[in-house]
């Protein structure tokens, strides 16, 4: 007889820590880790096995497209962190999980409404494939509260939130939004990825479908591509139906890579957040810097929001600089020597980027005194990175002086 799922033990009532070392470890069996269960096809026994199987496709194993114990143990650890959650799909990407998730709550003759700060790929995907699809998609201030009430219209269908946004980190008042879209039948999405479950629990708050990146803070070391969707006991059979029959699947050996970094999450975002606040703090305090974009700073316009919604910071923050353009910020971050330059965020590693918020948004504008520089503080030393910062800032500021 083939495999079983068994059912997931619950740890609702333990401390995070402890939930973050036993989730999913209902498929280990007399092994610490589960095994890496790597299969496409998979056999029976007999045909009454067989057909139980055609009945039931996810009581156990079935075909490898719809997971091995691999993919259970982590499916399962991450709806464990879920409050309010039926169950959690994998994807190869944060951006697989993100669109396919729309796909699950949109049809032709729909509206979208999407915040203005959202991740640009999001962003993309409604403007170059739900288009086509008869869906259209409407950006609205980020910051719109309760006001989403005079947004909403008879053609919306869903809304996508991200908060903190991307680049500028607005934080949105998520139990106002999601009531206004409760009543009026609308569904709610949000990527979760800035803060992961450990610091914000969407669902406990309204949404209907919590969406992560787990290639950044969950997977941790820079080294996995994969995304994940928590749903609602009302929306868990639309967003499964949807990613099974686009074919999502993500590779066992990845899996086991991500269910490996969310066993140290807990005490890797503790770290992110305490260095990050330090550098953040240090900046705000900087000659060159005009202001400093992180919610857990008292001086954050949506702060208020932040202490009541979220149960701690992340590493991921961005600075506006006084003076200059986008050319001048190669002075500050080529010669950095503790930050890598790249896209993403949430490893080990610390990186920095400059950004153009007008680049990318349409519906709401900020007109700033110097550029953006995003900063994603990682396990290094905060004293090193401060060290690198306060010479590339003499670098910056040097260019005006001459």
């Amino acid at each position: 007889m083939t495999a079983r799922r068994p059912t997931p033990t619950d740890l609702s009532a333990l401390g995070i820590g402890t939930q973050l070392a036993q989730a999913g470890r209902d498929h280990a069996h007399d092994m610490v880790n589960p095994p890496v269960a790597r299969a496409s096809t998979i056999l029976f026994d007999n045909l009454a096995d067989l057909d139980a199987a055609l009945r039931d496709p996810d009581a156990g194993l079935y075909y490898g497209r719809r997971g091995t114990q691999s993919h259970w143990a982590l499916e399962d650890a991450l709806t464990a962190l879920e409050p309010g959650a039926a169950g959690t799909k994998l994807f190869p990407s944060g951006v697989a999980a993100i669109t396919t998730s729309l796909l699950a709550c949109l049809k032709a003759g729909d509206e979208l409404l999407v915040t203005d700060s959202a991740y640009e790929p999001s962003r993309t995907f409604a403007d170059q494939l739900l288009k086509p699809l008869g869906i259209t998609t409407r950006y609205i201030d980020p910051c719109c509260g309760a006001g989403i009430a005079d947004l909403i219209s008879e053609q919306t269908g869903a809304i996508l939130l991200e908060s903190p946004g991307s680049l500028s980190f607005d934080v949105q008042d998520l139990p106002a939004i999601t009531a206004v879209a409760r009543a009026r039948g609308v569904t709610t999405l949000i990527d979760n990825t800035w803060a992961t479950p450990l610091r914000l629990q969407p669902l406990a708050l309204g949404v209907d479908i919590s969406i992560q990146a787990l290639t950044k803070y969950v997977g941790g070391h820079s080294d996995v591509m994969m995304g994940c969707a928590a749903a609602t006991p009302a929306l868990w059979p639309r967003l499964k139906a949807t990613s099974y029959r686009l074919g999502h699947h993500v590779s066992a050996d990845d899996t086991a890579l991500v269910l490996r970094g969310l066993r140290t999450l807990g005490l890797r975002l503790d770290r992110h957040e305490q260095s990050a606040l330090a550098i953040a703090r240090w900046l705000e305090a900087h000659p060159a810097v005009d202001r400093v974009w992180h919610p857990a700073l008292p001086s954050h316009p949506q702060h208020a929001l932040f202490k009541r919604d979220f149960a701690g910071a992340t590493g991921l923050f961005a600075m506006v600089l006084k003076q200059g353009s986008r050319p001048h910020t190669a002075a500050l971050i080529d010669g950095l020597q503790h930050f890598g330059i790249g896209f993403s965020w949430g490893g080990y590693e610390s990186l920095v980027l400059p950004v153009e918020l007008d680049r990318i948004r349409t519906a709401t504008h900020t007109t700033l005194p110097g550029p953006i520089v995003r900063l994603s503080i990682g396990l290094e030393d905060a004293d090193d990175l401060i060290a690198d910062l306060d010479a590339g800032l003499a670098r910056y500021v040097a260019q005006f002086s001459s």
